[in-house]
Order: C-alpha cells, then sequence, then structure tokens
C-alpha cells in the first residue's frame, strides 16, 4: 500500500515539518546560547571586579569546561538511547537550575563555590543542547550532503551570533542591574523558551535506540578520531586567549570599561558566526567542481590561521599600538578561525554514519569541551606568567600558544581523509522515525 504523499519521505509537506522541527529545536537553543554567553561575562567582569587574579578567574571556569567533557560523553549515548527531545529539555532544565543557584546564592565568600556548582550545570546545559540541535540538522538534511554543509553552517554561525550577543547582554546587565538582578532576567528568558518549547515542538527527534551501549560512545571510525583531536588543538588555541586574556587585557591594561570589553566580544563572535554561516560561498572558489570541504581544507585553513596569532604577538612586542594590533589582529584570526571551525562541523557529520549521529557528535564536542578546558586553563596560568615580563607580556605569552596549538591542529588535519562524503552514509527522519 503507497503511501500518502504528506507522509512520504522528501515530500513537500513532511520536508516542511522536519524544517519547522528544526527551527523549534534551533530557537530554544539559541535562549539557552544567549543566556550562557550572558552568565560568562558576568562571571568574569564581577570577579574580576571583586580583585580575584586571572588565574582565579580562570579556575572559576573549570568545572564549566570539565563538565561539558562529561555531558558530551554521556550526552551522545543518551541521545541515542532516550531520543534527542529528552536532552533538549534536561539542557534547558538544568540552564534553569544554574540560574537560580547563583541568583539565590548570598553575596557572601559562599558564592564561590556556587559559582563553581552552577557553572558545572551551565556546562552540562550547554553541551546536552548544543549536541541535541547539531544532531538534528543531520536528521532533517535529507540525502543531500550539500544541503547538510549548508544548514549546519547557517546553524553554527547563528549560534555564535546568538552567544556574541549574550556576552554584550551578560557586560551591560552588570553594569545596569547588577550580578544578582541580572541573573533573574537571564533565568525568565530560559524559563520561557522551555515553556514555549514543551508546547510546540511535537513528536520525538529521532527514534531512540534501547540497545545502544554506552561502550560505542568512543569511537572507532579513525577519520572521528582524528578530527576530534584536531578540534582539540583547534579551540585551546581559540580560549587560550579568548577566555580570560584578551578581557583582563583591554579592561586592566588598555582601560575599557566592562560594557565597551563586553561589546567588543559580542562583535568578534557576532562576526565570527557571520562567517560560519557564509563558510559555503566564501570558499566555493577555493574547491573544484562544487565539491564539499574535505580534510584538506581543514589542513590549510589551520596552517594558515597560525600566521595570525604570531603576527599579533609580534605587533606587541615590536612597539605597534596595543588597540590597533589587538583589535585588527584578532578580527582577522576571527575570520580564519570561522572558516576552519564551520568546516569541522560539517566534516563531523559528513564522517558519521546516521544510525551513530547522536554518538559521534557526542564524542565530537566531548573534544571540543576538552579543548576549551585546556585553554581556559592556560590563559590564566599563562596571562598571569606573562605578566612578569610587563603588562603586555601575558596575552603575548597566550597568543604564542594559540600559534602552537592551531599548527597542530593544521598537522592532525594532514590525517584526515580526502573524501569527506565518502565514509558517510546520509540519513533521514524516515530512517530513524519521527
Amino acid at each position: 500500500m503507497s503511501l500518502p504523499d504528506a507522509t512520504r519521505p522528501g515530500s513537500p509537506t513532511a520536508h516542511q515539518a522536519d524544517v519547522r522541527t528544526y527551527a523549534l529545536v534551533t530557537g530554544a537553543y539559541w535562549a539557552d546560547t544567549l543566556t550562557d554567553g550572558a552568565l560568562r561575562m558576568l562571571v568574569l567582569f564581577f570577579f574580576y571586579q571583586l580583585g580575584y587574579t586571572p588565574f582565579q578567574v580562570a579556575m572559576l571556569f573549570v568545572f564549566y569546561e570539565a563538565f561539558g567533557i562529561i555531558t558530551n560523553m554521556f550526552g551522545g549515548y543518551l541521545g541515542a538511547r532516550f531520543g534527542l527531545k529528552t536532552t533538549l529539555f534536561l539542557g534547558l532544565g538544568t540552564q534553569l537550575i544554574a540560574l537560580g543557584l547563583l541568583a539565590l546564592a548570598p553575596a557572601t565568600a559562599a558564592v564561590v563555590p556556587a559559582v563553581m556548582i552552577a557553572q558545572a550545570c551551565s556546562g552540562i546545559a550547554k553541551d546536552l543542547t548544543k549536541m541535541s540541535s547539531k544532531s538534528a540538522v543531520k536528521l532533517v538534511a535529507g540525502a543531500s550532503q550539500h544541503q547538510l554543509y549548508r544548514w549546519v553552517s547557517v546553524l553554527t554561525g547563528s549560534k555564535n551570533a546568538i552567544k556574541g550577543i549574550g556576552f554584550f547582554v551578560g557586560a551591560l546587565l552588570l553594569t545596569l542591574v547588577g550580578f544578582q538582578p541580572a541573573l533573574l532576567i537571564l533565568g525568565l528568558l530560559v524559563l520561557s523558551a522551555f515553556i514555549a518549547a514543551g508546547l510546540l515542538i511535537r513528536g520525538d527527534l529521532g527514534t531512540p535506540d534501547k540497545r545502544a551501549k554506552f561502550r560505542q560512545v568512543f569511537s572507532a571510525n579513525r577519520a572521528v578520531n582524528i578530527l576530534a583531536a584536531a578540534r582539540i588543538a583547534l579551540f585551546s588555541a581559540r580560549d587560550v586567549w579568548f577566555v580570560v586574556g584578551l578581557p583582563v587585557f583591554v579592561v586592566g591594561v588598555l582601560g575599557w570599561d566592562f560594557w565597551l570589553a563586553g561589546g567588543f566580544m559580542a562583535a568578534w563572535t557576532i562576526g565570527y558566526g557571520a562567517v560560519q554561516a557564509a563558510t559555503p560561498g566564501l570558499l566555493r572558489r577555493q574547491i573544484s567542481d562544487g565539491a564539499a570541504p574535505d580534510g584538506g581544507t581543514a589542513m590549510r585553513l589551520a596552517f594558515g590561521l597560525a600566521a595570525f596569532p604570531a603576527g599579533i604577538a609580534l605587533a606587541l612586542a615590536g612597539g605597534v599600538t596595543p588597540t590597533f594590533a589587538v583589535v585588527m589582529g584578532l578580527l582577522a584570526f576571527g575570520v580564519v578561525f570561522a572558516l576552519n571551525s564551520a568546516v569541522h562541523s560539517y566534516l563531523i557529520l559528513a564522517y558519521t554514519d546516521g544510525d551513530k549521529v547522536a554518538m559521534n557528535v557526542g564524542f565530537y564536542y566531548m573534544a571540543n569541551a576538552m579543548g576549551r578546558l585546556t585553554g581556559t586553563v592556560l590563559s590564566g596560568l599563562l596571562y598571569q606568567i606573562g605578566l612578569q615580563h610587563g603588562p603586555y607580556g601575558g596575552l603575548i605569552a597566550c597568543l604564542w600558544a594559540a600559534t602552537l596549538l592551531v599548527l597542530a591542529a593544521g598537522g592532525l588535519s594532514l590525517l584526515l581523509p580526502g573524501n569527506a562524503g565518502a565514509s558517510a552514509r546520509p540519513v533521514s527522519l524516515g530512517d530513524l522515525g519521527d
């Protein structure tokens, strides 16, 4: 018996339903992402204002990144076992707990352990929602590798634009209303998203696999493992200057106000996201015959990226005006880094078999979190050590570390397959059920 047109896989109505589901998941993720970015700025600037050293500030984020690793380790398994809808709502609910804990914490020394616990919850929330939304792209993109490439670029780019807005919102709220009232405002935003998603999302996101085993989280796919290692190095290279070094430098050395520092980081992240969303068009001329990116693309971008942190470090050491060197250099760094990150986000899905998407995406973002954790710790530590060599020494130390880490990412990318789509079987909702 034939299926009605409305339910036949690939029919216009089925495609519209897929797009609607993807849009709802993405919207819920945007709410979590905005509050995540705002919370980072609130914690960073609030405790730096209280007199914490760069390394002490960095350590406040260790639980955030460490629990991100754990979440991605288990998140892929949970998504495969119970469905992506479950992990999405777990993420939003955990973010509410994080914001509520901080908002209700006493304004005494007891706020420090509360911050670390809340950061752990926030790390769990962010990675559960990210894994859910990224995996959903694979389910709704269908058999077209080029559509998958476009959609994942748009999702990744828009996500970073929203996170950038969050940076500015957090710094602005700290300036206008203070730490705890800002947290209550952010909590109301996440609560609204939680309620809206609960009312509007229909059905499941994929079919839960009760046979999924935890050991399957660790990928047997060589390409996925190499890409994960490159991802660790790439994101360590970003966060080694971005998490602590840059904001402390522009506030403590250049004398910027909190809202201006948050605004610059917001503009950088929004621009970074816009480049990611535009990556297919920007790389079209560099990829012959209209092919999708492959391991060679990731390798060339990584080696090219290394020139920028090295150039900024040399400019600061050579007496170039620091504001000009940092702002212009990091804007250029952001463009090439965004292209590299978007190619990685495409490759993990292209290398992944459809029936293992949640597992492999969770494993990949576990590597992503490991990179952020490494970069976060190094950012505070190297910045504080570098200050012994002058006011610019902290950021210069972070930038040289970024250069070495990017070169490591490029070296690992040499081992990636040349044909991204060759090892992956595209998947649709018809394969996994809805």
